[in-house]
């Protein structure tokens, strides 16, 4: 997990934001297996929601920095 964190913090912001746009595709496309009830592993989403929220605090440290 830190080397993600460290691997977002080299990233500018305009590549934290199309890494977040994937995020949220994918979190949109598990939530519909959930309700389809065609996820098996449904861990996936606690870690894709845990994601968007570790590239929406780096990106709002950026801002602060800018």
């Amino acid at each position: 997990m830190k080397s993600k964190v460290k691997d977002l913090k080299t990233r500018n912001p305009v590549e934290l934001q199309q890494e977040l746009l994937e995020l949220l595709r994918a979190q949109f496309g598990l939530r519909m297996q959930h309700t389809t009830q065609q996820l098996g592993n449904t861990t996936q989403l606690r870690n894709v929601r845990r994601d968007i929220a570790r590239v929406k605090t780096i990106l709002s440290q950026k801002a602060k920095q800018s």
